[in-house]
C-alpha cells in the first residue's frame, strides 16, 4: 500500500528536512515506526503504572517507576 501526503511545514523546517533527506519514503518509515513504537511504550508504561496503583492503592515511588521505565526501554531494545 502507498499513500501521498502533502504536509504544510515552515519553509527552514521543510529544507532542511530535504536537506537531510528526511523526504525520503524508507526515512519516513523510520521515523513513523519509531514514533509508533515510543508511544505503544508510553501506553505500556501508563497502564503498567496503573495496575501498580490498584494493587498498591498508592502511587508507586521512584524506584517503582525507574524500575518500570528501565523494563519499557529494555522491551523497546528487544521489538
Amino acid at each position: 500500500m502507498s499513500i501521498t501526503l502533502e504536509l504544510e511545514l515552515p519553509e527552514k523546517l521543510a529544507a532542511e528536512a530535504k536537506a537531510n533527506g528526511l523526504f525520503e519514503s524508507a526515512s519516513l518509515t523510520g521515523l513513523l515506526e519509531e514514533e509508533l513504537r515510543r508511544r505503544r511504550a508510553g501506553s505500556e508504561l501508563m497502564a503498567t503504572l496503573a495496575e501498580i496503583r490498584r494493587q498498591s492503592g498508592g502511587a508507586p515511588g521512584e524506584d517503582e517507576i525507574q524500575a518500570e521505565i528501565d523494563a519499557a526501554k529494555n522491551t523497546r531494545r528487544v521489538a
